[in-house]
């Protein structure tokens, strides 16, 4: 309510648009123990849930699961590979379990969204996504992968008292008990898991807007010039970045024929060289082996590897794509990824046994 502005929301208007469980994470985040009113801010609240629990605390099972499915059967490692990591996040109950009691729920907001900083600290320096390259280091890629699910584990039982729904959710994922709170936890090993799925969609302004009764006005603009490109846009670039989410409930494209499908030439390719770009902040230069020829190709994901990951590996591309003059040479192709841009960007890896050259069926 806005006594000043004379708008009011009730709360099943909210409930028609948006998660109650952002609003109590939003609400908590803010409280202290004093009386004061609280400033709800929309681009706040949307950057607070987006940020802390889908890009910080979510994201780490996200990231870690797939690789648990792929190369472990969803089962977690025999031992906790870092047991110290492990104890400090059981350690922080006290801090943030004196937070919750004298309701000072902003310092116990802040302080599990510290343990999840560490959280994702850990997995990038780590590189998870490095290590799966190499097939005779599958050992410590499931403990790496194991061990962010456990701290997962450990901030949603944190989190529990303001998303009871999201943490009863993360317990099918991790398939155990409801949590109590972890003051003797012991790390999950030989644990089974069940598959990912999201377990929090980001705020769309879209839903803000329509809770408010904002018109949403269509318009026709002229596009935006592409400075990396001579009348063509950036591969894998795109300039307005969906969200994961968003990707997920993007609805499948108009059928098309066989016919037309068989026009793509989709090649696996191995990336022999990976290039900075002086002047660019998505693209990099790749050199990629097609079996029987090499091909230079100019790939928007800088943001998401650097040239030392992805030198080695294969990908796919598409290898009848006409030639694309930019500003920095010709790209003679396409390579495939999935996410929604920045660091959630994901080069499609053929299985093991895929060679260079081998055409996709």
């Amino acid at each position: 309510m806005s006594k000043s502005r004379g708008t009011f929301i009730t709360a099943r208007q909210y409930l028609n648009y948006l998660n109650p469980e952002h609003l109590r994470y939003y609400f908590a985040a803010r409280l202290s123990n004093g009386v004061d009113d609280i400033d709800l801010s929309f681009d706040d609240f949307t950057q607070r849930i987006n940020s802390d629990l889908v890009g910080k605390v979510v994201n780490i099972a996200s990231r870690c699961s797939g690789f648990i499915k792929k190369r472990g059967n969803n089962k977690l490692a025999e031992k906790c590979c870092e047991t110290e990591l492990f104890q400090t996040f059981v350690n922080a109950q006290f801090e943030i379990a004196g937070a919750y009691e004298t309701r000072e729920y902003a310092k116990a907001m802040r302080k599990i969204m510290d343990l999840a900083d560490l959280a994702n600290q850990y997995i990038d320096e780590k590189k998870p996504w490095v290590i799966a390259k190499d097939t005779e280091r599958n050992e410590e890629l499931i403990e790496i992968c194991s061990m962010g699910i456990n701290l997962f584990r450990i901030l949603m039982a944190y989190l529990r008292p303001v998303l009871p729904e999201t943490a009863l959710a993360s317990e099918q994922f991790l398939n155990i008990e409801p949590q109590p709170w972890p003051s003797d936890t012991e790390p999950l090993v030989g644990h089974l898991i069940n598959n990912f799925t999201p377990l929090m969609m980001r705020v769309n302004k879209d839903d803000i807007d329509a809770m408010l009764g904002i018109e949403k006005e269509t318009r026709k603009e002229e596009p935006k010039a592409d400075l990396e490109t001579v009348n063509q846009p950036e591969i894998l670039a795109e300039s307005v970045e969906p969200t994961q989410e968003q990707e997920l409930d993007e609805p499948i494209a108009e059928a098309i024929d066989y016919k037309d499908f068989v026009k793509v030439d989709l090649r696996v390719v191995k990336i022999v060289k990976a290039e900075q770009i002086k002047g660019t902040k998505k693209l990099l230069k790749l050199t990629l082996d097609l079996g029987n020829e090499t091909r230079q190709v100019f790939a928007g994901i800088k943001t998401a590897y650097t040239p030392e990951d992805l030198e080695g590996s294969l990908t796919v591309m598409v290898a009848n794509l006409k030639p694309r003059k930019m500003r920095f040479g010709v790209s003679e192709g396409m390579v495939l990824a999935a996410g929604p841009g920045g660091s959630d960007i994901f080069l499609l890896e053929p299985d093991e046994g895929a060679l260079p050259g081998m055409r996709i069926k």
